[in-house]
């Protein structure tokens, strides 16, 4: 036999996917125009680009709710990515949507990520507050936009419209708000909604595994919330004769099942309804195609509102990611007093970045592990 070359997946994508889904081949293009991949379609190219980028990379040693290196077994911002970009994959093949597209966009949503997590962000945000602040998603974008300069004569990654768009799932909603000329909104595409829904999906189901493991959690807490007694009692029916330990596990697999198959149906319901013929329908629609049931977000909010009260605000996590944080901002403030410090690709940036911002890409690019080194490097923790 011989390869599928592009031009026939691109025409598989035609036959395949829905009216609304975004099409490699009617893509609106890179920032600087390359030839077209003989094998890959653009949405797989950027794919994979994002995934042999250096952020990548990093994101296997920054914190996704335990500070990375407390333990084998929790996760951190590269398994939450994996795991999230699967989610994706399996909302999009259900919905007729451009896996591709959702894969890329899933991928690459956390490379701004700061160490110490949302900590993290927060004081970099204050850093920065008189040159522009700081938000991760935004540095996500800076990050396959201009500092992954990997390509000769092309800036950044050089990625597609339709992921540089995804990546600015906050802005979508800003009315005027543009992206190279063209709309970013009212809503995001179909596959941009589709990776912005599986973070929080996934998040809630497997932050909660690591709680568990952890000693943060016990199952009697979670016996109020009927999302918990929905999923217990599923796995109850699944395996009788299990014993606690193995229901538990199960029961916190079939968070995530019953969120995916509630969104497919929900969301496939809303496309019938409005019956959007472009990506272009999906962006201007009535309302987010891409959501719960409104009984699955019943069940949903005071989901998360426990795991905001009883794990991400719990002493332990709190703590360790406030003393991470207070770190980062000597560290951030050493650099800009000491910019020589700062690595030499870094400090070839600084006229024309300027030595905050400068300062704060280095910075946000660092992983836990190499936030930690510099400071004992500099012996900050002494000063």
């Amino acid at each position: 036999m011989r390869a599928r070359a592009r031009a026939q997946r691109e025409e598989a994508e035609e036959r395949t996917l829905a009216p609304c889904a975004a099409r490699s081949r009617r893509s609106f293009g890179r920032a600087v125009p390359e030839p077209a991949h003989p094998y890959r379609p653009e949405f797989q190219r950027d794919r994979d680009r994002v995934l042999h980028s250096r952020a990548f990379r990093r994101l296997e040693y920054k914190t996704q709710v335990f500070v990375n290196g407390t333990a084998d077994h929790y996760r951190t911002r590269l398994t939450h990515t994996f795991e999230m970009a699967a989610v994706s994959r399996t909302l999009a093949r259900g919905l007729g949507a451009n896996e591709d597209l959702a894969e890329a966009v899933a991928l690459a949503h956390d490379l701004g990520h700061s160490p110490f997590g949302h900590c993290g962000e927060d004081v970099l945000n204050t850093l920065m507050k008189n040159e522009g602040g700081f938000d991760h998603n935004l540095q996500s974008c800076r990050i396959v936009e201009r500092l992954e300069a990997q390509y000769p004569g092309l800036p950044g990654l050089n990625l597609t419209w339709e992921v540089r768009a995804g990546l600015r799932k906050h802005q979508a909603g800003i009315p005027g708000a543009r992206l190279d000329g063209r709309p970013l909104g009212p809503f995001p595409s179909l596959e941009a909604q589709i990776a912005d829904l599986a973070d929080d999906m996934t998040y809630h189901a497997h932050d909660l595994d690591d709680g568990m493991e952890a000693g943060l959690i016990g199952e009697a807490q979670l016996e109020a919330l009927d999302l918990w007694r929905l999923c217990r009692g599923r796995a109850e029916a699944q395996f009788p004769a299990a014993s606690a330990d193995q229901l538990r596990s199960v029961a916190i697999r079939n968070l995530l099942d019953v969120q995916v198959e509630d969104v497919l149906r929900a969301s496939a319901d809303r496309i019938a309804r409005h019956a959007p013929d472009s990506m272009a329908d999906v962006m201007n629609a009535p309302e987010r195609l891409v959501a719960f049931s409104p009984e699955m977000k019943a069940r949903v909010d005071p989901w998360r509102a426990f795991l905001f009260r009883a794990m991400y605000g719990h002493p332990d996590v709190a703590d360790a990611n406030r003393a991470g944080a207070a770190m980062l901002r000597r560290l951030f403030l050493h650099y800009v007093e000491r910019p020589e410090t700062l690595g030499r690709k870094a400090r070839a940036r600084i006229e024309t970045e300027g030595l905050w911002r400068t300062a704060c890409d280095y910075v946000a690019g660092c992983t836990d592990r190499y936030a930690l080194e510099e400071y004992a490097r500099f012996g900050l923790g002494d000063a």
